[in-house]
């Protein structure tokens, strides 16, 4: 089992990993976090003996801003583009990010998005703050460090989000790149 202090000193002992930390914390943004598949990935890579960056997993920035706008967020996103062509960018303001989640209320936080994220491993985030990585996992590291792909609490909860849970993971092919995967398709 990895502890968050053995995350920590994973995340921050690579080179790439810090840069992109520090170029996410350099933009400024309220309640920003490098979150989802850019962190779920890097530990799933590391669990199975690769590099922690591969070019086809895009890095999920995620920060709450109610009074944004999408411009803001396309300008951010081009932004990154530009100074660090390498990776897929993708900024997302989580203000608005409920829209995209049937029958949820307006989130209060990323942190609040972040624990409503389709699967439990996915819902984990990480940012530099005075130099220390902070890690918000609100389900902990069992589910990525053991490889299981199971709907958050509040993708069970309602019939509409569990299908899109299905739908999404089913169309993930996830497996192909990480054969070692249980995904839980059916809420027990």
């Amino acid at each position: 089992m990895m502890t968050p202090k053995e995350l920590t000193v994973l995340l921050l002992s690579d080179e790439e990993m810090r840069c992109v930390l520090r170029a996410i914390a350099e933009l400024g943004l309220p309640d920003c976090w490098l979150a989802a598949g850019a962190v779920r990935n890097a530990m799933w890579n590391h669990l199975s003996g690769r590099p922690l960056f591969d070019r086809e997993t895009d890095l999920d920035v995620v920060f709450f801003d109610p009074k944004g706008t999408q411009e803001e967020v396309n300008h951010l996103q081009a932004q990154l583009h530009t100074r660090y062509p390498a990776y897929h960018w993708e900024v997302k303001n989580q203000a608005f990010m409920h829209q995209h989640s049937p029958h949820t209320a307006p989130y209060q936080s990323s942190c609040d998005a972040i624990s409503k994220y389709p699967e439990r491993c996915t819902a984990i985030a990480v940012r530099l703050l005075e130099g220390d990585l902070e890690i918000f996992a609100p389900y902990g590291l069992e589910d990525i460090v053991n490889f299981m792909v199971r709907p958050t609490p509040h993708f069970v909860a309602h019939p509409e989000r569990l299908a899109l849970y299905r739908q999404r993971v089913s169309s993930k092919n996830w497996t192909d790149k990480w054969p070692q995967l249980q995904v839980e398709l059916e809420n027990h």
